[in-house]
């Protein structure tokens, strides 16, 4: 739902919906199984990750689309935790640096901040890191834009 909000924020509320699948957002679904929020608090979250056999390369690497998604969810959930709201956010710019790999069922941490609100536009920065030895392995940059768009094909109860 557009511009659902939570009623309350906490770490556990955010797991809780994040568990929850959502029938049209598959990928989105496979990707998160398995992503653990360890700390949450305004414009900040971080979350670790254990890589599932299911997000890796033929040379058993992270396949870089998997943590381009999981980045963006993650980014998705920072945002959410400054303004509250679940749903309804576009991204509009999304820049992401590569610097190492990491394998399959390797422990990584993602910790995404919100460096900018400025209304309905929000940017993000991530690391994501290998949780052992704090090896980085990508940083990303998101901005984002508050959608209030309703598409006109969707039926929308009278007003009469």
């Amino acid at each position: 739902m557009e511009g659902e909000k939570l009623p309350r924020i906490s770490r556990k509320g955010i797991q809780e919906y994040l568990n929850k699948e959502t029938p049209h957002v598959e990928l989105q679904n496979i990707t998160a199984k398995g992503l653990i929020i360890d700390h949450a608090r305004k414009g900040f979250v971080r979350c670790t990750f254990i890589i599932p056999p299911s997000a890796s390369d033929a040379h058993g690497n992270w396949q870089v689309g998997a943590i381009a998604t999981i980045v963006d969810i993650v980014a998705s959930i920072a945002i959410c935790t400054e303004t509250a709201i679940i749903r309804g956010n576009v991204t509009m710019d999304y820049n992401i640096s590569y610097y190492s790999s990491a394998k399959i069922q390797e422990e990584v941490e993602i910790v995404a901040k919100v460096v900018g609100n400025k209304g309905k536009l929000s940017s993000i920065r991530l690391e994501v890191k290998k949780k052992d030895n704090g090896e980085l392995i990508a940083i990303a940059k998101q901005w984002t834009a508050s959608n209030e768009f309703r598409a006109p094909w969707i039926n929308h109860p009278s007003k009469l």
